[in-house]
């Protein structure tokens, strides 16, 4: 409102409103609206197009001079009819679509108003209503007429001039439906903010760290730059802590100057902080790097405090791996002590930088939060109400004699026996027991299947002992090898039991054996080679020469299924001469 040129922001603190009852008051708390679910307003022209052309397709087209009156009373009374029916049935599914200030919460009434103006909002919405209540009486209006239209000629002109007096009331509300239409794709993009839901306020001035904040301890991603209101409208991010879903909203940074000179993007957070029931998070930055000094700082901390009165305050120094605490002057430290001793807050370090602290933060906001709703339910009149049904009985003592626990010795010998007995049974297949130790159940040293399981190589190895639940007549065979029968023999009996022995005399022996003609293959190297060697390498020598001679063969009868180069197309012949002819003839063996 300021930005548009209003002396002040018509706020009224919660505590100054009216009385409503407390069913009402009660319901509209707990409205939450979802503004995604807005349907497209549609322009002036394109709502036109729409109903002139569905009154065609959805409505009778032919009409003759010949029929009777009353049949070309009614085919144009349909008409008319159908088309108040529809341009209304449109209005009021758009007016029903747009929330209503005074029934939603109050931060969402006044972010809105700080958005789009209360008044231009309601002022869009009425001529909206306003049309649509035109719409309806013309249409009665000209139904009436039609009643007594005495010609098809007449009956016609009454259902243009209808038809037109509504086309004239839609385009004289261009401006109101593009207004809307701008407000609706605006409230899309507003985040889905739970004012009844747990909350981490996060405040403070410009670029001190609230989105770096964000970024850590939630799952949301907040453009962070070195720079000043990077941050121009609120954003939500969701935590857990204490198997709880927190909801953190991340403001814009706002400076210390009168409520009537502050923006729509500071005035969000104002909002914020008026309205939300939730942990202020006020982040200050220690190195000033922000190009705010500290004394700036604590001075819009005093300025706004009177938002922070009811709810639990942390007040976060950020920035401690630039400029540590210990490097305060005297004037700065006494301004951290007042925040802490006069404003109530909770003081803590921290850097976003190198992450120290910030879990400390963020559990001591939650903590504090927690804290205080349990508070605010003791005392209301509701928890009066179920402690007057409780009743806690509380046991004392009727003399002075001490009396211990009493635990049968049945229960102590079957313990004792359970802790002495070993769970295999001493069977030979059985798995083996985990040692003894306090992990028994209530400090009996029995073991369980975990301890078993442990013990037997843990998860993917161990096998449920199912043999120590068989009922057979001797305990003994519970863990003996189940026989495998095959053609209706068993396979134990053709296994032989030296098998093993065998396998590794075998494998000795063909060691050895390569071992000795290793041995040889080196002495022979070493030695001239014999006649009968030497026969051997030259039939050899002779089998691969004719081998690539038959290959060479294969090769050359291959190739002369290809077509041939002709002469003029190759490398160009030798000079003809007697010359060249002799030296042909002798390379050939002819003298």
């Amino acid at each position: 409102a300021a930005a548009r040129g209003r002396s002040a922001w018509p706020w009224t603190p919660p505590s100054a409103l009216p009385q409503r009852p407390r069913a009402t008051a009660r319901r509209a708390a707990m409205v939450v609206y979802n503004f995604k679910k807005i349907q497209p307003v549609p322009t002036a022209s394109d709502f036109v197009d729409v109903a002139l052309s569905r009154t065609q397709r959805q409505t009778p087209t032919v009409v003759h001079a010949g029929y009777s009156i009353n049949r070309i009373r009614s085919f144009y009374m349909r008409k008319v009819k159908y088309t108040q029916t529809n341009v209304g049935e449109k209005l009021a599914a758009i007016l029903a679509d747009f929330p209503r200030l005074d029934d939603i919460h109050p931060f969402y009434a006044d972010l809105l108003n700080i958005l789009y103006d209360r008044d231009h909002y309601k002022l869009a919405l009425g001529q909206l209503s306003l049309a649509k209540k035109l719409v309806d009486t013309v249409g009665k209006d000209y139904v009436k007429m039609l009643k007594y239209g005495d010609s098809l000629y007449r009956c016609k002109c009454l259902k243009r001039a209808a038809l037109g007096r509504m086309c004239t009331i839609l385009r004289r509300n261009k401006a109101g439906l593009a207004y809307l239409e701008q407000v609706r794709q605006h409230m899309s993009r507003l985040p889905a903010i739970d004012p009844s839901a747990r909350t981490v306020l996060i405040a403070g001035y410009p670029n001190v760290g609230k989105s770096s904040f964000m970024n850590k301890v939630t799952r949301a991603n907040v453009e962070v730059q070195p720079y000043a209101f990077t941050t121009k409208s609120l954003y939500v991010g969701h935590t857990d802590y204490r198997y709880q879903r927190w909801q953190l909203i991340d403001t814009p940074g706002v400076l210390d100057k009168p409520l009537e000179e502050r923006n729509t993007i500071e005035m969000q957070s104002i909002t914020a902080l008026a309205h939300l029931r939730c942990t202020v998070l006020y982040v200050v930055d220690l190195s000033e790097q922000c190009g705010y000094t500290l004394d700036q700082q604590v001075a819009l901390f005093k300025s706004i405090q009177p938002l922070f009165a009811g709810k639990p305050l942390v007040v976060a120094v950020n920035k401690t791996d630039a400029r540590p605490l210990e490097d305060l002057r005297e004037d700065e430290k006494a301004l951290l002590d007042w925040v802490r001793d006069e404003a109530g807050a909770t003081v803590l370090p921290m850097s976003t930088f190198s992450e120290d602290g910030v879990a400390a933060v963020k559990a001591t906001c939650c903590d504090l939060l927690l804290r205080d709703r349990v508070e605010q339910k003791i005392g209301s009149k509701k928890v009066e109400g179920i402690l007057n049904r409780l009743h806690v009985a509380e046991a004392r003592p009727r003399d002075g004699r001490a009396r211990e626990t009493c635990i049968p010795e049945s229960v102590r010998a079957q313990r004792q026996a359970r802790a002495s007995m070993d769970v295999d049974h001493g069977a030979p297949g059985a798995p083996k027991a985990a040692p003894e130790g306090p992990g028994g159940v209530l400090g009996t040293g029995r073991r369980t299947l975990r301890d078993l399981q442990e013990a037997s190589g843990g998860a993917g190895v161990f096998s449920f002992p199912y043999q120590e639940h068989w009922d057979l007549r001797n305990a003994e065979w519970k863990f003996d090898v189940v026989p495998e029968i095959m053609d209706g023999k068993n396979i134990a009996d053709f296994v032989d039991p030296d098998i093993e022995a065998r396998l590794q005399q075998l494998e000795a022996e063909e060691e050895r054996l390569m071992e000795i003609a290793h041995a040889e293959a080196a002495a022979r190297m070493d030695d001239e080679p014999t006649a009968e060697e030497a026969e051997t390498a030259a039939l050899a020598e002779r089998i691969r020469v004719k081998k690539r001679l038959l290959v060479a063969k294969h090769r050359l009868a291959k190739g002369a299924n290809r077509p041939r180069v002709p002469r003029s197309k190759g490398s160009a012949p030798p000079e003809r001469n007697v010359a060249n002819l002799q030296k042909q003839l002798g390379e050939g063996g002819v003298r």
